[in-house]
């Protein structure tokens, strides 16, 4: 039954389970170890492309994976499986981390990518299982909460971790390096243990079962891929807002994932990057919650507006920061948007696509997501290292240093115009009526 409020708030707690990977290891303590400790002696701006590599990658997998799976899961009731599977292979590498030792990039990444597509297939089937949780009426708010969840979550696991890394030996730890191994397998066991309420209480719709092995299904899943194109491509609102999820969640991605290298090589310590996080995280919470009364008061394609020129405007301050200050605020200004960008875009797809076929829909959603990161991370590693050698320029009398990796993330810029005029194609309730001829 939609609506029923322990089903959404087990719905929810998942966020608040996997959100811990996405803090502590995505944007926080990995990228800064990745460098310090698994690439030491290596000159920033590789270790900034080896890591955006790195990202592309897993997303690159998971952007193959998506809609084959999600076709396949809508075959049966198999959604909540597919989601055990892909969280045990994240938390199953996320506690590995702590076994990698010094120089061993190579191993730290290949676990890192790994990790990743269990954190990013996961939420293909978490987030199909939105359309039989909440109704229509009440998914802004409770995709909202899903993400406001995570961060409030993610950010206190995070907080740990930081004091952990800051102050070991007010835990019995003997460096600091100990404590941020420590807390990688902290994050596997907090992302194990509130996945539980998920796999208890929620419930997905049950279709007629068949009795197809496992070649016969994945024959069955690649047939009905092959149907949803063609399904999407008679679906023009569902494919122009794929589009333009596509290149602007690439930027917010792009953002999340390389904030923590970005500041890194441009030198700032790392105490600043961690506090920068622990705003992002604790704003976000907040900034999530609002998005949806945001969303509520001038609609949900007016508020997605309002993300991607945020975005756009953090993107090119990002270019000419050179004080902690800057890095700062900047994370207040992510911490707003960030949530609510990702929560509206979900809510938004689920207006506009079958229910009885979110799945195999959600996968097309992930992918363009997770295609988009693939471009993203490379595309600014692409540039820094092009122009690695670029001189320092002066603006307005502000020095700016280290302008390799201010080209990558000014190049981040043009994801976000493309996908705003992308936006402005979409029409809701457009695109309602061409779903009821599918049904």
């Amino acid at each position: 039954m939609l609506d029923q409020k322990k089903t959404i708030w087990s719905w929810a707690m998942y966020d608040w389970a996997n959100s811990a990977f996405a803090t502590t290891v995505m944007a926080g303590f990995f990228p800064i170890f990745f460098g310090a400790y698994w690439s030491a002696g290596v000159a920033n701006v590789d270790t900034t492309a080896r890591l955006g590599f790195a990202n592309s990658i897993a997303s690159l997998v998971v952007a193959i994976l998506a809609p084959f799976l999600g076709a396949i899961a809508d075959k049966g009731s198999a959604k909540k499986k597919f989601l055990f599977t892909f969280a045990f292979i994240g938390v199953v590498m996320t506690g590995g981390l702590f076994m990698v030792h010094q120089g061993q990039w190579q191993v730290a990444a290949f676990m890192y990518v790994v990790a990743t597509i269990g954190f990013s297939g996961g939420n293909i089937f978490y987030d199909s299982l939105l359309p039989g949780v909440a109704s229509e009426k009440k998914v802004d708010h409770v995709s909202s909460l899903g993400f406001a969840m995570g961060y409030i979550g993610g950010g206190l696991l995070f907080l740990l971790n930081v004091m952990m890394y800051l102050k070991p030996e007010m835990f019995g730890i003997a460096d600091s390096t100990l404590a941020i191994k420590l807390s990688f397998l902290s994050v596997a066991i907090w992302w194990a243990l509130f996945s539980i309420p998920i796999f208890l209480v929620v419930k997905e719709p049950k279709f007629e079962t068949n009795n197809l092995n496992v070649f016969q299904t994945i024959k069955a899943g690649w047939l009905q891929l092959i149907s949803t194109f063609k399904e999407i491509q008679h679906l023009k609102v569902v494919g122009t807002f794929l589009l333009a999820y596509w290149f602007y969640i690439d930027g917010v991605d792009t953002i999340i994932r390389m904030a923590i290298s970005i500041g890194t090589a441009l030198e700032f310590p790392s105490s600043a990057l961690i506090v920068a996080l622990l705003i992002v995280q604790f704003v976000a919470f907040g900034g999530s919650l609002l998005y949806s009364l945001l969303a509520k008061k001038i609609g949900t394609k007016q508020s997605l507006y309002v993300g991607i020129v945020a975005y756009a405007v953090i993107t090119l301050i990002g270019f000419f920061m050179n004080q902690v200050w800057h890095f700062y605020a900047l994370a207040v200004a992510v911490g707003l948007f960030q949530g609510g960008i990702q929560a509206i875009s979900r809510s938004l797809y689920s207006r506009i696509i079958p229910v009885n076929k979110s799945a195999e829909f959600y996968g097309f959603f992930n992918l363009l997501g997770k295609f988009a990161a693939v471009i993203g991370p490379s595309l600014m590693a692409v540039v820094a290292l092009l122009t690695r050698n670029a001189g320092d320029i002066t603006i307005g009398g502000m020095q700016l240093e280290n302008m390799g990796i201010r080209y990558g993330v000014l190049s981040i810029l043009a994801l976000f115009l493309i996908g705003g005029l992308l936006l402005r194609r979409v029409d809701i309730e457009k695109g309602k009526e061409e779903v009821k001829f599918l049904k």
